[in-house]
């Protein structure tokens, strides 16, 4: 028996995992249409609290070549995304609702998943766990992981960007492409909505981010460092006014058709259901009041009347520092039948805490079938995020990390970044089929 708690991406993944190779799991989930976290907004498995978006799905790109890595290895959550996909030009973006609605599917189907609506609040000393409550842990589970792992927890915020209905846009201001008509998955080189920017407008929209009313922290939340991947708006803006132009408004590969006049700085939103009525305000995670978005993002061109969906919000996340308490096979050093994984290891990402539980639902289960499994290699993108986490870091600098080819063994000789990255992809997947 494996017991998970937590049925995010990196429990859900994990319970399937062990499932699948015949391990009967009992997966605990506290959210149960009553009980919640500051961020989710529903009770179902696999919800995608942030972004709809798993990034960039080219198998040439360290994301990329995690996703295909997944998809060679039966991943639940990977099979799920691929089957719920929605425009996103290179990206792999989904409907949010159907994607998580048919990951729990899939789990309360499964013969032998369990899926239980409870809180665990202790855990306790006997029996195989994994501990997948992501970065938004339960004060008292936190409390109780303190006390296993004998040392404080580290923690960073994380922001979440608005959605907004895509017909309160105004479409003879903003228009529909992908960068540099970039052509990907289900896509037609017009994925992203762009509202065009001139300068004046843009230090306009500059100044009143910096001056809008921002969520208060509490006193003990005020020495908390922010992730760097995914920095609210209004921070990037205050380490510099051009900041943005260069960052997630860089104007580059659009051409509005409406203007000969290149814009100064462009806004995109990306597409976040199937249905193509809800789009995503792309690198906007903000930690603005909700009435200071609505001003505030009423001033870009073309969304002076937009509707919101959800206003973007900001919520703490917790992780452990992993690389000093974790075993290579995720498991707790002091106290072997415990296993971690998922966010709260310190890996950053949606694919990246699928990439953890699946190897968490694997070791675990292999170890409970008296079938030791080895690390999957280092040259491989799932290898290298499991070594960053348990032995590549340095526990005392340990920060949030996603996937990147720095974590991955360089390949000796000179060749355009280009070039280097297919090398990468290719002896990745092929020491990956040898490890399968």
């Amino acid at each position: 028996m494996l017991n998970i708690i937590g049925a995010g991406l990196a429990g859900s993944e994990a319970a399937w995992q062990a499932a699948e190779l015949g391990v009967t799991v009992n997966l605990y989930e506290m959210r149960d249409g009553v009980k919640t976290t500051p961020a989710h907004q529903t009770s179902t498995a696999a919800e995608l609290v942030c972004s709809n978006s798993f990034r960039n799905d080219d198998v040439n790109s360290a994301i990329g070549l995690l996703h295909e890595e997944l998809r060679q290895t039966k991943s639940l959550i990977m099979k799920m995304a691929d089957n719920n996909k929605v425009p996103a030009g290179s990206a792999l973006a989904m409907d949010r609702e159907l994607f998580a609605f048919a990951v729990q599917e899939a789990l309360e189907n499964h013969s032998n998943i369990n899926l239980i609506r409870k809180e665990i609040t202790e855990i306790p000393n006997e029996g195989n766990w994994i501990i997948a409550t992501g970065p938004l842990t339960s004060k008292e589970l936190t409390n109780d992981i303190i006390r296993h792992t004998g040392q404080d927890h580290l923690a960073f915020f994380d922001a979440i960007a608005p959605i907004i209905y895509k017909d309160s846009i105004d479409f003879s201001i903003c228009w529909l492409q992908s960068r540099y008509d970039k052509i990907g998955p289900l896509g037609d080189g017009k994925d992203y909505i762009n509202c065009p920017l001139n300068k004046d407008q843009y230090y306009d929209f500059i100044d009143a981010l910096l001056t809008g009313e921002k969520t208060e922290f509490k006193e003990w939340e005020k020495n908390t460092p922010y992730f760097n991947a995914c920095l609210p708006i209004e921070v990037m803006a205050e380490r510099g006014r051009d900041t943005l132009s260069f960052g997630p408004m860089k104007p580059v590969g659009l051409t509005n058709p409406y203007k000969m006049e290149k814009p100064y700085a462009v806004v995109q939103l990306r597409q976040d259901n199937k249905l193509g009525t809800l789009f995503n305000m792309v690198g906007f995670q903000t930690k603005l009041k909700y009435a200071a978005q609505k001003q505030i993002f009423s001033i870009i061109p073309g969304l002076e009347n937009a509707e919101f969906a959800r206003l973007g919000g900001l919520h703490r996340n917790t992780f452990i520092n992993s690389p000093s308490l974790l075993t290579n096979t995720l498991q707790l050093r002091i106290q072997p039948n415990i296993r971690f994984t998922g966010q709260i290891t310190g890996v950053e990402g949606y694919v990246e805490s699928a990439a953890m539980g699946l190897l968490a639902g694997r070791f675990a289960a292999a170890e409970i079938l008296g079938k030791p499994l080895s690390p999957p290699p280092l040259q491989t993108a799932i290898g290298s995020l499991l070594n960053h986490v348990t032995n590549g870091a340095d526990a005392s600098t340990f920060q949030p990390m996603n996937i990147n080819f720095g974590l991955i063994p360089a390949i000796d000789g000179r060749f355009t970044k280009k070039v280097k990255y297919a090398l990468y992809s290719k002896r990745a997947l092929e020491a990956l089929t040898s490890w399968l």
